[in-house]
């Protein structure tokens, strides 16, 4: 009988046999075809990589403790190339916070160009007859928002002009008149206890240094005692409340204005600690028209110019008789483009809420309203549609104001200027050196580098503007941030790791 064994060596024999051809051959190719070494990656295959480490870091960021569980819009674009680097909810409506000046300040220039002029006219309602106006002196706004302010300048160009025209007395009143626009008021959703600070100061026809002053506070005598709140003297017309507490000797200090709904004066609120020095405080001013007014009137007096009425804003006068009316000074802001620069650098509130206004069509009253429709018009025409933006007032101040990262993308593409020298860009903060970015990113790659407005609410922050890569390439980068979990510095630190590694990007290996 044949072993049971003998069909399994003979197939393993001619496995081996086998086998032993295969490495055969396999020898012989090798001898005629050494190995190649791996094909080195294309220029292509490595710009892709760099691609994609930033877009990985980009992500790593927006995932970071504290800001995990936000919401994210971003969007970053290379100018030079027109390419799409990054994008995250890029359509998704978020709180921009101040980045809204972004908006306002290039609807304005496209309304009536960085050349534009504020003009603000000062009439006599009277003959001035031997150095003696006979009459009212009547101050017409238009709504410059400088005047007083940073990038303004102060009221003595306006007595220098009076006296010019022969004014030595005024035997009649200071009326600001505000007729040009509507009311002052506080824009849609603006929060109330926002109203008594300096960034919640409200916008009109007439504003003087920015529409702030400021209140001194005194403590008591003793602790529990209240708090002595004085104005300073241009602001002596407004009411003024304490609720301030006199605290222990060496106890914290906390103060605090409100604008409270429906009062017209200003309450100062928190405590102050017994044998503390006085203490001012940056406070607005209320109503800006009578604010102007009374400013000129005091500013007249202090110069030589007596006036025997009071100071008033137009409301208050029943009937005016304008039949004798001539103009005996008329003030002209500083062109738009110089205006811009304090605006962008400082964020400052009041002059975007005058900006946006310039967007109203020259055939209508306007409103806040009519130069919100301007507005829309204009972005329509730019390709930013409604469903991209819903703006509600000039300043980001309004927790309505929500916007998409592209459609803010569109804006910084459109007023990209390749030299750097437009109104537009030189405005916009610099990353550690200047503006609301002067402490930021300072010692990295964006120090210098990055130009980009800043926006700042409860959490809420954002960043939109212009930064140059390791290798000279133009990039614009929009970054919103909402509803963030941890701290405002969480949220500052995010966001410039994502600035700082946009300065630093190179797609050479």
């Amino acid at each position: 009988m044949q072993n049971a064994n003998s069909g399994f060596w003979a197939r393993g024999r001619l496995q081996t046999a086998f086998a032993f051809c295969i490495l055969h051959f396999a020898l012989v190719s090798c001898a005629k075809n050494p190995p190649v070494a791996p094909t080195p990656p294309t220029r292509n295959q490595t710009v892709a990589s760099a691609t994609e480490r930033l877009q990985q870091d980009i992500l790593d960021a927006t995932r970071r403790s504290g800001v995990a569980h936000s919401a994210w819009g971003i969007d970053v674009r290379s100018l030079d190339r027109q390419e799409l680097l990054f994008e995250l909810n890029p359509r998704m409506l978020l709180v921009p916070a101040s980045s809204a000046k972004l908006v306002s300040v290039a609807t304005a220039a496209d309304a009536v160009g960085w050349d534009y002029r504020y003009a603000t006219t000062v009439r006599g309602l009277g003959s001035v007859v031997d150095g003696v106006l006979r009459g009212d002196l009547l101050i017409v706004g238009s709504g410059d928002p400088s005047i007083g302010g940073r990038g303004g300048d102060d009221l003595s160009s306006w007595v220098d002009g009076l006296k010019a025209a022969g004014v030595q007395r005024i035997e009649g009143r200071i009326v600001g008149d505000d007729d040009a626009l509507e009311e002052p008021r506080p824009q849609l959703a603006w929060a109330w206890d926002d109203l008594g600070y300096t960034t919640g100061a409200l916008f009109g026809a007439l504003n003087l240094a920015e529409n702030r002053t400021s209140a001194t506070i005194t403590p008591g005598t003793m602790p529990g005692a209240v708090a002595t709140v004085t104005f300073e003297t241009r602001a002596a017309f407004r009411p003024l409340t304490s609720r301030v507490a006199t605290g222990p000797a060496g106890s914290p200090q906390l103060l605090w204005p409100e604008q409270r709904p429906g009062e017209s004066g200003l309450t100062l609120a928190g405590s102050i600690p017994a044998g503390a020095s006085p203490v001012q405080l940056a406070v607005s001013v209320g109503n800006p028209t009578l604010w102007f007014a009374s400013a000129l009137k005091s500013r007249l007096v202090r110069d030589g110019i007596d006036v025997t009425g009071e100071a008033v804003d137009i409301d208050e006068v029943p009937t005016l008789d304008r039949t004798r009316n001539t103009v005996l000074y008329t003030h002209r802001s500083r062109p738009l483009s110089e205006i811009v620069q304090p605006l962008l650098k400082e964020s400052i509130n009041l002059y975007g809420e005058a900006l946006m206004r310039l967007n109203a069509a020259r055939d209508v009253f306007p409103t806040n309203d009519a130069a919100l429709d301007g507005l829309r018009r204009r972005l329509e025409s730019w390709g930013i549609t409604s469903d991209m933006q819903q703006l509600v007032d000039g300043s980001g101040l309004s927790r309505r104001d929500v916007i998409s990262a592209d459609a803010l993308m569109t804006v910084l593409t459109r007023m990209h200027d390749p030299t750097g020298k437009s109104p537009f860009v030189t405005g916009l903060p610099i990353a550690g050196i200047d503006g609301s970015l002067a402490s930021r990113m300072k010692g990295t790659a964006a120090e210098g580098n990055v130009r980009a407005k800043t926006g700042t609410m409860s959490n809420i922050r954002s960043l939109a503007g212009y930064a140059t890569t390791r290798d000279g390439e133009r990039l614009a980068f929009v970054i919103l941030l909402n509803n963030f979990e941890g701290t405002g510095a969480n949220a500052n630190d995010a966001i410039d790791s994502i600035a700082v590694r946009l300065a630093s990007f190179s797609r050479n290996p």
